[in-house]
C-alpha cells in the first residue's frame, strides 16, 4: 500500500483531490498534511494550490513545506502540482503587484487580462471551463490520454509556453501556455484533473502508477 500525500496549506479544494485518488486508488493511503510531519513515509506527493498566489507561497512556506519539497525532488519522489501548485512552482508571479514563487523552475507567471487576441481584443479572465491539451512531449502521465483532450481550467495567470523547455502540455487561449510542465520527478498541471472527467482520472491513475522518471 503506497502513502499519497497532499499537502494542504489552506490554498485547495483538497476533498475532491483526495476524492479522486482513492477512487484511482482505492488500495492506497491517501493523506491531507497540514505539518511535515503528516507527510514522513509520503511515497508520492501532490501540491495543490486554489487562490491568490501571495496567500499560497505565504501559506506553503508557513508550516515548513519547502524544505520538504525539496528533499522530496531530491529524493526522486513522484510530485504532481495542480493549479496554483504549478505556479508556485515558477520563479515569479505577476499576481498582486509581483511575487517570487519558489524557483523550482526558472519561468514567470503572466496575466491573460494584458494579452490581446489576434483581432486585438483582450483576453477574457478568467481562463475557465474545458480546453484542449496538446502533448508536447512523451510521458508517462499521458498514458492512454490521446493528445487534443480536453481538461478543466480556471486561471487568469499562466505560464508561457514560448521558448519554455519544461512544456508537456499546450493549450490555446489566444496565447499558447503551459497546460503542464516536467522535470525529473516532477510533473504539474495548469488544468484540474480531479475536475477532469475520463483523461483527468486516468492521469491521476497513472501519476499513482509513475516511479518518477520519464
Amino acid at each position: 500500500m503506497q502513502k499519497i500525500v497532499v499537502l494542504d496549506y489552506g490554498m485547495g479544494n483538497l476533498h475532491s483531490v483526495a476524492s479522486a485518488l482513492q477512487k484511482v486508488a482505492p488500495g492506497d493511503q491517501v493523506v491531507l498534511a497540514t505539518t511535515p510531519e503528516q507527510a514522513e513515509g509520503a511515497d508520492r506527493l501532490i501540491v495543490p494550490g486554489v487562490g491568490a498566489i501571495r496567500d499560497c507561497v505565504e501559506g506553503f512556506i508557513r508550516p515548513g513545506f519547502v524544505p520538504l519539497l525539496n528533499q522530496c525532488i531530491e529524493s526522486g519522489m513522484p510530485i504532481l502540482g495542480i493549479c496554483v501548485g504549478m505556479q508556485i512552482m515558477m520563479a515569479r508571479s505577476e499576481e498582486n503587484g509581483g511575487v517570487d514563487c519558489l524557483g523550482i523552475f526558472p519561468q514567470p507567471v503572466k496575466f491573460f487580462g494584458t494579452d490581446l487576441h489576434e483581432n486585438g481584443e483582450r483576453l477574457k479572465v478568467p481562463h475557465m471551463g474545458w480546453n484542449r491539451v496538446y502533448q508536447k512531449i512523451d510521458h508517462p502521465l499521458w498514458r492512454d490520454i490521446e493528445s487534443g483532450s480536453r481538461f478543466y481550467f480556471v486561471h487568469s495567470y499562466y505560464v508561457p509556453a514560448e521558448g519554455n523547455d519544461a512544456v508537456a502540455g499546450e493549450t490555446d487561449y489566444g496565447v499558447q501556455f503551459a497546460s503542464a510542465i516536467t522535470r525529473d520527478n516532477i510533473f504539474a498541471t495548469q488544468f484540474h484533473p480531479e475536475k477532469s472527467a475520463d483523461a483527468g482520472m486516468q492521469l491521476l491513475k497513472n501519476f499513482v502508477g509513475w516511479n518518477g522518471s520519464n
